[in-house]
């Protein structure tokens, strides 16, 4: 875990790794996380309006960025990716916003091996944009 966080913090903008830790944990229903994670990007000049509408993001829409949207959107589907895996439009948005590696990245900090108690499992499935799930 401790990896893991190592690289988040090496390859993924700041303020997005707070929102995914913070979505990733809402989805888990884990409130010592929410808890940790959102404090954590208090401290590190996050607005509170943000934090909170992280819950709902998809109809906050205009307290993010499209490629903030895109990073939930993807940490939404690689968090639940074993009920229906990444789907494609998701997938599409996340490469329209954010380079390849980017996505990489994304996607290896928003998967089960980031968060305990998600499923065990290679997070999308995908390894590039071309890759069906």
């Amino acid at each position: 875990m401790a990896q893991l966080e190592k690289y988040g913090r090496a390859h993924v903008e700041p303020i997005v790794l707070h929102l995914i830790k913070v979505r990733a944990s809402v989805l888990n229903g884990c409130a010592f996380c929410i808890d940790m994670h959102t404090t954590e990007a208090l401290a590190d000049g996050e607005q509170a309006r943000r934090l909170f509408a992280v819950a709902a993001w998809r109809e906050a829409e205009s307290f993010f960025t499209a490629k903030e949207r895109a990073a939930l959107a993807l940490t939404d589907a690689v968090t639940k990716v074993s009920e229906h895996g990444v789907p494609d439009d998701v997938w599409n948005e996340a490469v329209k916003e954010w380079s390849e590696e980017e996505v990489a990245n994304l996607n290896k900090i928003s998967g089960p091996e980031f968060y305990p108690g998600s499923t065990p499992r290679e997070p999308s499935g995908r390894s590039g944009p071309d890759r069906a799930a």
